[in-house]
């Protein structure tokens, strides 16, 4: 889920910003435009961890602005099908619940949900079993299956069961 990686990018710097600090300059909108982003081919980057090179300068004519080559490593978060997770459930409706891995958003559909598991509606929106002994609600913790995989260019969506083995509830907020 979690990967160190290695890669590039053109950071194009203004002028204004030259001088004494142009080093310290240029990692910080580096860590501004790229931290918290998605890129379908590498997952989530989660942190910049370090500056391996930065190349030289190529002024753009007409601006005045400069594109550096900077390379860097940095901390991504790429899902894939078949990995257990475990997440915090956001949102609980009779279509399922979502969950949150991280920076990974896990949408559970009540098809795969436990059939013993019934959707409770009221003040609380949540799935219980029939003798009451377990329940999803919103803050509850699960352990899931990813089974699903869409990767587009700037997000990535997955789909999750418990429907199986040593999977489900692990911690319920309001001890139930």
């Amino acid at each position: 889920m979690f990967f160190h990686v290695v890669l590039e990018r053109n950071m194009q710097l203004h002028p204004r910003h030259f001088g004494r600090h142009l080093r310290d300059n240029l990692v910080s909108k580096l860590m501004k435009d790229v931290e918290g982003t998605c890129s379908g081919r590498h997952g989530f980057v989660v942190a910049i961890t370090g500056i391996e090179d930065i190349g030289k300068g190529l002024m753009r004519d007409g601006t005045g602005t400069v594109t550096f080559p900077v390379k860097y490593q940095c901390v991504v978060c790429r899902p894939f099908k078949g990995e257990i997770l475990e997440a915090v459930v956001t949102l609980v409706n009779k279509m399922g619940f979502f969950a949150e891995a991280g920076p990974v958003q896990i949408f559970v559909s009540n098809r795969l949900i436990p059939d013993d598991m019934e959707f409770q509606s009221g003040d609380a929106l949540n799935y219980t079993t029939s003798d009451g002994s377990v329940k999803i609600q919103k803050e509850s913790e699960v352990r899931l299956k990813i089974i699903g995989i869409r990767v587009d260019a700037t997000e990535i969506f997955c789909i999750g069961t418990i429907k199986d083995d040593f999977l489900g509830v692990i911690n319920d907020p309001t001890g139930a």
